[in-house]
């Protein structure tokens, strides 16, 4: 599963984004797919997910302003993020979790930056 991550950049606090990542592969053959974000010195956190069956979750931090959805079709995953705030200054990654054999799978994206100024 290759994954490919694209829509970081720079953007003012309130502002809006939305990222995409593109899957190598039908989306609806992975248990699931999410957005995991990282800032310089800490670990890599799960920020917005979707299931297989099309339940969401959300951090904590996402929840009321961030949006994950999905084109089956394009075998797209979006993050729609709104009201921006420097806090939300990382590196998002793509991540996907597929049911191998014997074990889960997970593959990741390259990464998108993005940077929200104050």
């Amino acid at each position: 599963v290759q994954l490919q991550a694209s829509g970081g950049g720079l953007v003012q606090a309130g502002g809006s984004l939305r990222l995409s990542c593109t899957a190598s592969v039908d989306i609806f053959s992975l248990n699931a797919m999410a957005w995991y974000r990282q800032t310089p010195g800490k670990r890599r956190v799960l920020f917005a997910a979707i299931l297989k069956d099309g339940t969401t979750n959300y951090a904590d931090s996402a929840r009321g302003r961030v949006t994950i959805s999905r084109d089956s079709a394009k075998n797209m995953v979006y993050l729609q993020m709104n009201g921006l705030k420097p806090e939300d200054t990382a590196v998002y990654y793509c991540n996907a979790e597929f049911q191998g054999v014997p074990t889960m799978e997970y593959y990741w994206g390259q990464g998108t930056e993005v940077t929200v100024s104050s």
